[in-house]
């Protein structure tokens, strides 16, 4: 996959690897996609307004 990276320290990378492997991903970074897609949706389906959405992320601890 070619595009934008991100850094992800090793033991979560291990996490991902084993649980993509587990769920029967053809690699990590279908299951990362697929994962990245799910959480995001939650946030679309509600319709909120970006300072919801912001609110609700900051309760969450996703953002500061």
């Amino acid at each position: 996959m070619f595009g934008p990276k991100i850094k992800v320290d090793k033991e979560l990378m291990e996490k991902l690897d084993k649980c993509a492997k587990i769920a029967g991903y053809s690699s990590t970074d279908e299951f990362v996609v697929h994962v990245l897609e799910k959480e995001i949706s939650k946030f679309e389906e509600g319709g909120d307004s970006e300072d919801e959405i912001r609110k609700r992320m900051q309760g969450l601890g996703y953002i500061s």
